[in-house]
């Protein structure tokens, strides 16, 4: 290939087979549109006729200089090659996905070998739409307990990089995105989130000959019902002004994700995103380009991994958005560990329901395919009902002529003792399906007594109630999204049952469907369903857990209208998050 000749620009370089004079521009944002207008009137008042195209940036070496590739053409073919300049300063951006949004594989070096993958092979893959939900769901529905356990070995994975990536910016490129971890994350769930974050984040102006105005994007964003995000307009929610987006200009906003090993302890994983931090922020100032923060924005249980994070790391942190993050923890763990995955919810459509049940059959329709996996994980542990979660398990016995006469709720306010309980019939965890698979050979109650104790130690200690001083979040309280706010075991019986015996049973077996056949003492045999979703949410996430950032950060924002999955696909939550990251912004700039 020729060397290309360079000639810089404040917001443009060209790259061209012969010289040009340099332009000096101003150093606002500007979008590719408006650059390319711009430019007409530059290129005629030097002499050149030629059109433009865009080429991504490749690479940055170490002196700061951008580089870029493009192909020889004819002399016939006069449209030039061009590239956007960001600015110097750089406050990178960080998606962080849920639990189970990251791609695992098994591990490629180190003694810890999966047991039933090679070296490199996937793990888990969310699946990206129908077709490929359909062929996950066929995949695991085939596989035992025991081969679930194998597979879903904590020790043995390590995050999967090479996942789909989508939407790439027309300013980047595939090598670019990988080499930011887009491939690490779900991209059916986060990949519209971080391109749109690249695209509009570093194209905020729109400049002309006399005014400086809001480019499309952000008018939009300014457009939106303040009723779709839960707010009233005024403070944080007011609509965002040139002046703040010429502040945020000044700045070239590079869009990361984390992906990381869901099944570890979130304790690992903040501990990772600390070096990723890190490092990111180290990879910029080594080719001369100021970065001394990071801007957090997250989904569900990444939340909790930032929170963490943030908590050993604030001053390297601009801000973070949180969304639909379980921060008191969600009965729904506790509904998947002890019965298998839901696969039904009061006033779902028939679609919904098919959905939910194929997701069902990948994550474990029951306590025997989900318990070897979940029971030996604290990651997924993390995610049962904290130290601070109201009351939320119940026991109702029907009565013919006084349904639910009879009520007991469990547990005491040390849940974690509860969690190491295996001997109530309520029990969470059943150490008899806990180690299909035999790796741990008679000390299995050891491991998992372990992993709640982790649990417990990352909720009580290394996260507690903080939450960094510049955090915004955003919550789901739809009624139409029903979710576990409570969990209830529910009995039909003909005679009244005394509450001190309801709490003393013994499970005698259990059903395909969670349903427990429980031996009560000085009372009928009794056989307990699992109740059904009970409270407005997002499907996942209850409103009580959802809600309880609520006074700890800057603002929440009560929302419906989506389910917890698709909190970044929902064109409002969306809008919401990018207006908050301007805002969050104005604070530290």
């Amino acid at each position: 290939m020729a060397a290309l000749s360079t000639v810089s620009l404040m917001g443009k370089v060209r790259l061209a087979l012969r010289p040009v004079r340099k332009w000096e521009i101003s150093r606002l944002r500007f979008s590719p549109k408006t650059l390319n207008d711009l430019e007409a009137n530059l290129m005629a008042m030097n002499g050149i006729l030629e059109p433009t195209r865009l080429v991504p940036v490749t690479t940055i070496d170490s002196d700061g200089n951008l580089r870029a590739r493009t192909a020889l053409s004819p002399k016939a073919n006069t449209t030039r090659a061009s590239i956007a300049v960001p600015p110097n300063k750089i406050i990178p951006v960080i998606v962080i996905a849920g639990i189970m949004g990251s791609n695992l594989r098994a591990r490629t070096s180190g003694a810890t070998k999966n047991q039933e993958l090679k070296p490199g092979e996937a793990a888990w893959r969310p699946p990206n739409g129908k077709k490929a939900g359909l062929s996950e769901a066929s995949k695991w529905s085939k596989r035992t307990p025991d081969v679930r356990q194998k597979i879903l070995d904590a020790d043995t994975l390590e995050v999967d990089p090479s996942g789909d990536i989508a939407d790439i910016p027309a300013r980047s490129s595939e090598d670019t995105c990988r080499v930011r971890g887009w491939g690490e994350i779900h991209s059916d769930s986060y990949g519209g989130l971080l391109s749109t974050l690249e695209e509009n984040l570093n194209s905020t102006l729109k400049v002309s000959s006399n005014s400086v105005e809001l480019e499309s994007a952000w008018e939009d964003i300014n457009d939106f019902d303040r009723g779709a995000w839960g707010a009233p307009s005024g403070g944080i929610e007011a609509a965002i002004t040139v002046d703040e987006l010429k502040k945020i200009a000044g700045y070239y906003y590079p869009v990361y994700a984390f992906g990381y090993n869901w099944l570890q302890s979130n304790e690992m994983s903040a501990a990772r995103l600390k070096e990723r931090i890190e490092s990111i922020i180290a990879s910029w100032v080594g080719t001369k380009h100021p970065c001394t923060k990071v801007m957090l924005v997250t989904h569900s249980m990444g939340g909790i991994v930032a929170r963490a994070c943030a908590r050993k790391i604030p001053e390297k942190i601009a801000g973070i958005v949180h969304g639909v993050m379980p921060a008191l923890g969600a009965p729904a763990c506790y509904r998947r560990l002890a019965c298998g995955t839901e696969s039904s919810s009061p006033g779902k459509g028939k679609l919904e329901l098919y959905a939910m049940e194929k997701f069902a059959e990948i994550a474990g329709a029951t306590a025997d395919e989900t318990t070897p996996v979940l029971a030996l994980s604290p990651g997924p542990l993390e995610l049962l009902p904290t130290h601070l979660h109201p009351t939320w398990l119940f026991a109702r016995i029907k009565l013919p002529k006084d349904p639910y006469s009879v009520e007991l709720n469990f547990p005491d306010r040390n849940p974690y003792k509860f969690y190491k309980d295996f001997e109530c019939w309520y029990r969470a965890i059943n150490l008899a399906l806990a180690d299909p698979a035999g790796k741990f050979k008679g000390a299995v109650e050891e491991k998992v007594v372990g992993s709640v104790s982790q649990a417990e130690k990352f909720h009580t200690t290394l996260l507690d109630t903080y939450y960094h001083p510049n955090t915004a979040a955003f919550y789901c309280a739809d009624p139409q999204q029903l979710s576990f706010g409570s969990y209830q075991w529910i009995a039909a019986s003909s005679k009244a049952v005394a509450p001190p015996h309801l709490q003393i049973g013994t499970v005698i077996s259990h059903t395909f469907g969670g349903g427990r056949n429980v031996s009560i003492v000085k009372g009928p045999m009794l056989f307990f369903e699992p109740g059904v979703q009970d409270a407005a949410g997002d499907g996942t996430v209850p409103t009580s857990s959802g809600q309880a950032p609520t006074g700890r950060v800057l603002h929440t924002f009560r929302t419906v209208g989506y389910d917890h999955q698709g909190a970044y696909k929902n064109k409002a939550m969306l809008a919401l998050t990018q207006h908050l990251i301007v805002k969050l912004l104005q604070k530290v700039i």
